[in-house]
């Protein structure tokens, strides 16, 4: 019998109804349309703007929209995980509050936390608890607010973080399709370049803290981009390298949507063409552990059964990595 992998059966998605426009942003801080569209490729982004209501809303829409496209039944489901940085709250589990609400009763659940590449570990979790025989179906869903800690006075942040979720389902295959390969990295001494400092338990916000503004994130632009660039670059070549696979092997480059330059570099140093990227960083920016099953979602029609994936993200930490997927599933 062949050995059991771990693969994406079904895909979800959601973002909220808001768009914020870069000429939006243009009335709120000191930028412009082209200024953005030439740095990062963003033209939108979009912004739940209902109150009281956060990440666990935008994974449970998500998780909704694979359940009804699949008819999936919600006590069918093993495991949840909801890789996100931005929880609903501290101590309360974000992931067990959506199982509950979406029915998963009889799922156990737990929070996944990597800044930007909370999805692709979540990949790696859920793949090894499928390969494991002890589940059968996983559901990961990479879901942020991120415009919940977004100073919108701050013209290097606020251009490149949109809010959205994304859901897939892990199960069990026997066809040697799933997940193939992984090269996960993580560096501490990133920390300081990217940070939403206040809030956690080393800084605990104060009303002095919240009004300097120092729960926001902060982020140093150009070290930020030149690691980015660096690592998922390196990380794709490796997976390709240690799986002799060319770029003609290749159907798709699934890359975290932080910078188009960063995922430009990354196809260039794989010497893929550009129709072979997915990009959707025009329409959603950077919506952290979202874009990569977002990408998913929105590119789900054009994916074919056995098609090679390569998903490769960056994120704050520093966290960073490459996973090799082959697509099980016409659509």
């Amino acid at each position: 019998m062949s050995k059991v992998k771990a693969a994406i059966t079904a895909v979800g998605g959601y973002v909220p109804d808001f768009v914020l426009t870069n000429k939006i942003l243009e009335t709120m801080v000191d930028t412009n349309d082209d200024w953005i569209t030439t740095r990062t490729g963003i033209k939108e982004r979009r912004i739940l703007k209902e109150e009281g209501k956060g990440s666990s809303f935008l994974a449970i829409k998500a998780a909704e929209d694979l359940i009804h496209k699949t008819n999936l039944n919600p006590r069918d489901i093993d495991l949840v995980i909801v890789a996100t940085a931005t929880p609903d709250m501290k101590a309360a589990s974000t992931a067990a509050y959506t199982a509950t609400q979406i029915g998963a009763v009889n799922a156990f659940s737990f929070d996944l936390e990597a800044a930007c590449s909370s999805f692709l570990f979540g990949m790696s979790v859920a793949s090894s608890y499928i390969e494991s025989g002890r589940y059968k179906k996983i559901l990961l869903i990479g879901a942020d607010k991120n415009s919940s800690f977004i100073n919108y006075k701050d013209r290097a942040t606020c251009i490149i973080f949109g809010d959205g979720a994304g859901a897939v389902l892990f199960e069990p295959n026997e066809e040697g399709l799933g997940v193939q390969d992984e090269y996960l990295r993580s560096n501490g001494e990133g920390r300081e370049f990217l940070q939403a400092t206040y809030g956690g338990s080393s800084y605990p916000i104060t009303s002095e803290t919240f009004d300097e503004g120092k729960h926001y994130v902060f982020q140093d632009g150009k070290t930020v981009f030149k690691n980015a660039v660096f690592n998922m670059a390196d990380v794709a070549e490796r997976i390709l390298e240690r799986n002799n696979l060319s770029n003609d092997d290749i159907a798709w480059l699934v890359a975290h949507q932080a910078n188009k330059r960063i995922i430009d570099a990354t196809a260039s140093r794989i010497k893929l063409d550009e129709s072979k990227v997915m990009m959707n960083i025009e329409k959603y920016g950077n919506t952290t552990s979202a874009t990569l099953p977002l990408l998913l979602h929105d590119y789900e029609s054009q994916l074919k059964k056995g098609d090679n994936l390569i998903f490769a993200a960056f994120g704050g930490g520093f966290t960073w990595g490459s996973i090799y997927l082959k697509w099980a599933y016409n659509s």
